[in-house]
């Protein structure tokens, strides 16, 4: 392969499912935020991994609370 056409891509978790949550400011699919996402591109590999290492804490932020179920009415 031809050294000029090779690079090294870059690592991301996007997921393609592009929509901020309106009240937490993090992307659904892949929970950054909007400054993390503008700014990926120009961030070495260690900040990028340290970013994704927080990502999986970030999950519950997006899940509903949960209301109410079988014992709530009983």
């Amino acid at each position: 392969m031809d050294e000029v056409w090779k690079r090294e891509e870059r690592q991301s978790p996007c997921v393609k499912i592009c929509v901020m949550h309106p009240e937490s400011k993090l992307c659904i699919g892949c929970y950054r935020t909007n400054a993390e996402i503008a700014a990926w591109g120009r961030m070495s590999r260690e900040e990028r991994q340290e970013i994704m290492a927080e990502l999986p804490a970030r999950e519950p932020l997006l899940k509903p609370k949960r209301r109410g179920g079988r014992k709530r009415r009983a």
